[in-house]
């Protein structure tokens, strides 16, 4: 349905080229968006007030599986892209293979950087080179108890491995 703004690479830096030439600011963030959730979705929400368009660097399912296991991700990229896609604030979403975005952000250059405020401006990835083009990096809380590891969590203890 939205696969239109599942931008490749190439599709990206020519439309960051054009954003750049009428002054849109572009804002990005990134993550693995397992199992879409209202953390999520406040997360988004906040860090599209930032910019004009936000795109969203998003993991591939080999990129999820090295990160954080073979039972990862819960729910397949096309699936996340998707639901992602949904949300007003997102207008894009990126996908990336490597463990972090790092080299997607040194590429694209986008205005704004954001993360969750559980992250330091020295641990983003990307946010060095982000700020040495003269770019932000800002810094979202976040829902307090509102995250996968949380809802996973809580399906284990009702449910059970059973």
């Amino acid at each position: 349905m939205y696969e239109s703004r599942i931008l490749t690479w190439e599709h990206a830096v020519a439309l960051r080229h054009t954003y750049r030439k009428i002054g849109m600011r572009l804002t990005m963030t990134n993550g693995v968006f397992d199992v879409l959730h209202r953390g999520h979705v406040d997360y988004l929400a906040e860090s599209a007030k930032f910019g004009r368009r936000l795109w969203v660097a998003l993991n591939s399912d080999e990129s999820v599986r090295r990160i954080k296991g073979v039972k990862r991700p819960l729910v397949s990229f096309e699936d996340r892209a998707e639901l992602l896609l949904s949300l007003k604030s997102v207008d894009a979403v990126i996908p990336f293979d490597e463990e972090t975005p790092e080299l997607l952000y040194q590429t694209l250059l986008p205005d704004i950087l954001v993360k969750g405020a559980d992250y330091s401006i020295e641990q983003i990835a990307g946010a060095k080179a982000v700020v040495a083009a003269g770019g932000e990096v800002k810094l979202v809380e976040l829902v307090p108890e509102r995250s996968t590891t949380n809802l996973v969590e809580i399906i284990l203890e009702r449910y059970g491995k059973g």
